[in-house]
């Protein structure tokens, strides 16, 4: 079954190792076979990995993105997990769901969590500012 995939102008999209930008105009494409696919306005740049959420998932897309690099990426990400749980426990639930994908090699389905996980954070950041 093909994965379609609908880019916008200028938009890029990370496919399996390669940096694609689209043209001026909108386009349609097919991918055909199993492959790393990651959208621009998934990736995150080590810049706005500016809080502990956000650093957990800068972790994982590079788990994600980079396979020969994955034991110093797990080893870090399971530092991150730990000290994020011992000092916000209502993050269990979160990491517990990320790190079952994690041992299962699912790094996208743990960038979807992340990025719950990312949301929790700032209704907890705002609660705590005043500004929820």
């Amino acid at each position: 079954m093909s994965l379609k995939i609908s880019m916008k102008p200028n938009e890029k999209i990370f496919v399996g190792g390669a940096v694609i930008k689209n043209g001026p105009n909108s386009s349609m494409f097919f991918i055909e076979n199993h492959v790393l696919i990651l959208r621009e306005r998934d990736i995150m740049t080590e810049e706005h990995a500016d809080t502990p959420c956000k650093r957990i998932y800068f972790t994982v897309q590079l788990m994600y993105m980079d396979e020969k690099n994955l034991g110093h990426y797990h080893s870090v990400y399971w530092r991150q997990i730990g000290e994020l749980t011992d000092n916000v426990k209502t993050m269990f639930p979160f990491a517990a769901e990320m790190g079952e994908y994690i041992l299962e090699s699912e790094y996208y389905k743990a960038l979807k969590v992340a990025k719950k996980m990312i949301a929790y954070e700032k209704e907890l950041m705002d609660h705590a500012t005043g500004r929820a």
